[in-house]
């Protein structure tokens, strides 16, 4: 097994989760980087930069990949598809902050000072700043207050639904609210599938550390399946990753503990 060097803490968590799956197909086929140079077409350099994080490896790599390493490459392509995203979006922030650079040099205006006059900005320019600022923040507070008020009025709800007096519920960050599910399993079976109310999904990529209706939606399923996720918070825990890994032994999947396309399937089944 290879000893991988840690990867940058700035890498966007999908193109990571991609690197990390490359990593262990890597490790799996057995190859060192001259021989998966010589059998992909892409240099030992190139793969040096794909499994370091610095560069995204094209779709055709990938493919390669999965194919000597003998994984699905649907998964990968899948992963890959998802970090491309990402990958392209970390690409146009940097390159908007490198636009504003250059026009800062071809215009002389430095940090601070008004375009072509090399003054200080105006005291007017720094009040409009500050009261934008101002705003913003109002608005987030609101907005928490807002999200606040929904989360106590659904926990009141919940506990009317089962007969207990608004009282018995628990504000947000006291030590009962855990106790409180946030999602329901309600398993209806519709054209031959499994669906459980929180999410229709069956291509969402999810790995530890994701969270959402997604997640809810497979420990519900797993639920269905006999397994223990542990709560339906929508939060991907180890509990969650362990049944995901059940659930692939049983269907004689990629054992990885990534839901992906097959996985999904194995669930609405």
């Amino acid at each position: 097994m290879s000893r991988w060097k840690g990867l940058p803490e700035e890498l966007d968590p999908c193109v990571r989760q991609l690197v990390v799956r490359l990593r262990r197909v890597k490790d799996h086929s057995g190859l060192s980087l001259r021989q998966l140079a010589a059998r992909t077409g892409y240099s030992t350099s190139s793969w040096e930069r794909y499994l370091a994080g610095r560069s995204l490896p094209p779709r055709e790599a990938v493919e390669a990949m999965a194919r000597l390493g003998g994984d699905d490459p649907t998964r990968l392509l899948a992963l890959h598809e998802v970090a491309t995203e990402a990958w392209g979006k970390a690409a146009d922030r940097a390159d908007g902050a490198d636009r504003a650079d250059r026009q800062g040099e071809t215009t002389g205006t430095e940090p601070g000072t008004e375009p072509g006059t090399g003054a200080p900005r105006s005291h007017g320019r720094a009040l409009r700043i500050t009261l934008t600022a101002g705003s913003v923040a109002l608005v987030l507070a609101v907005a928490a207050a807002v999200l606040l008020a929904v989360r106590l009025t659904d926990g009141e709800g919940r506990a009317a639904a089962v007969g207990l007096p608004a009282s018995a519920t628990t504000a947000p960050g006291s030590p009962g609210e855990s106790d409180q599910p946030r999602y329901t399993c309600r398993a209806e079976r519709i054209d031959g599938r499994w669906y459980t109310g929180n999410s229709r999904t069956m291509t969402a990529v999810l790995a530890e550390g994701n969270a959402g209706p997604e997640v809810a939606e497979a420990q519900c399923l797993l639920r269905e399946a006999g397994l223990a996720p542990g709560a339906v918070d929508g939060i991907f825990g180890p509990h969650t990753e362990r049944a995901v890994r059940d659930l692939q032994k049983r269907a004689h999947l990629v054992v990885d503990g990534i839901i992906g396309p097959h996985t999904w399937k194995a669930l609405r089944e």
